[in-house]
């Protein structure tokens, strides 16, 4: 079986060095935090720059901005349906980066920031309304609100009751390792016989048997202790979800021990279809302009601009 591979085209940026601030817990529900390095950093200049492959020897590699738009599919603008009253957004604010309270109280984070760009670009009014995770769906089947932005997976089962946009971003699995040990970038070959930390009965552990099957895993009950035992030195490389490891990297916990290394691994039947925005079944002219102006924020660089704002070490 051969690897999973990397987004059709990707964006590389060089941006300044990322602020190291705090890291909070993850992987799907948190604690209210406010990222304060994605609001106080504003935009970063995308100058364009060759890709680099990430490995684990310290430095500011480029920034990865993955695109998950297809050119061949851009038609004739959609228009928003006017409905002669704000498009409603719901979200939930304790999930940072991708939405979280600001420091003012209002929901921001790439997913909400991302909402609001898609707005401005349908030239219609929209409120942003934060509610607990659980219930985000519920409210949207029960109209009070118009669109779900936040980290909901696509699945066929919420397809089932619900639209979605195309994905707008996914979660790829990487590795990390020590910054100072020189370790090659991973293959099949390259992980032969080398100690590889994963979570006990998670997807990535189950990828790293099929597709890395010379390695040796080490399992862990959470990703916390894999995170420790990578910074002792304890094992070679740990494989997990790309965004914790890039929060934990560019953290304090971290302490400049370790980088992400080698590429980003995308197969939906381990890692999933990632997140879109979501609408109710009869609202797909709503839809189908949300799916036209994801991709027109994306092309005209507004996408990059806050990618680069709230994510200052790639998941990708």
């Amino acid at each position: 079986m051969s690897q999973s591979p990397a987004p059709r085209s990707e964006r590389s940026i060089a941006p300044a060095p990322p602020s190291r601030g705090g890291r909070t817990g993850f992987p799907w529900r948190v604690a209210a935090v406010v990222v304060a390095a994605a609001l106080c950093t504003g935009p970063r200049p995308a100058a364009a720059a060759p890709p680099e492959p990430q490995s684990a020897t310290p430095g500011t590699p480029a920034v990865t901005v993955p695109d998950f738009w297809n050119p061949r599919s851009r038609g004739e603008r959609v228009e928003a349906p006017q409905t002669g009253r704000a498009v409603r957004f719901l979200t939930d604010d304790e999930f940072p980066p991708l939405h979280f309270a600001g420091p003012d109280g209002n929901p921001t984070g790439f997913v909400v920031e991302l909402a609001r760009a898609v707005c401005e670009k349908l030239t219609i009014p929209c409120t942003v309304q934060a509610r607990r995770f659980d219930t985000l769906l519920d409210a949207l089947d029960g109209k009070q609100g118009d669109v779900v932005a936040a980290a909901i997976p696509l699945t066929a089962k919420l397809r089932e009751k619900f639209l979605t946009t195309r994905p707008y971003f996914r979660w790829p699995a990487r590795f990390a390792a020590r910054a100072d040990r020189g370790l090659p970038l991973p293959s099949a070959a390259a992980l032969a016989g080398r100690s590889v930390g994963v979570i006990d009965n998670s997807a990535h552990a189950a990828y790293l048997k099929a597709f890395f099957p010379k390695a040796v895993p080490k399992d862990f009950t959470d990703l916390a202790a894999a995170e420790g035992a990578l910074k002792r030195g304890e094992i070679d490389y740990l494989f997990a979800d790309g965004l914790n490891l890039a929060l934990y990297v560019g953290g304090q916990e971290a302490d400049a021990c370790c980088a992400l290394t080698g590429g980003d691994y995308l197969e939906n039947r381990y890692f999933g279809e990632g997140i879109g925005l979501i609408t109710r079944q009869e609202d797909a002219a709503l839809s189908r302009a949300l799916d036209d102006a994801l991709q027109r924020v994306w092309d005209d660089g507004k996408y990059t601009e806050l990618y680069l704002r709230f994510f200052p070490v790639s998941p990708f």
